[in-house]
């Protein structure tokens, strides 16, 4: 699987590209279980949220939109140490 930040340094042509594979897998996912063949049906969603995630960073990509990254979570507040 990829990371967002691999993601990120790809065109969105590649990223369209990446999904259009991702599709093509979920077809073969989908085909295994219903043969009864598919050990895990967890890679089905996670192979759906990939491609949502290709899919929306090339729409972000597209309209020049930049994400900054996260920044680090500080101490919880209300829980003493």
């Amino acid at each position: 699987m990829s990371t967002n930040s691999e993601l990120r340094q790809l065109s969105p042509e590649e990223l369209r590209a990446r999904a259009a594979e991702l599709k093509q897998q979920i077809f073969e996912l989908r085909s295994k279980l219903n043969t009864g063949v598919l050990d895990s049906t967890a890679e089905l969603g996670k192979t759906r949220r990939l491609i949502a995630r290709c899919l929306t960073l090339a729409r972000e990509s597209e309209k020049g939109i930049v994400r900054k990254a996260k920044a680090e979570p500080g101490p919880r507040k209300g829980k003493k140490e």
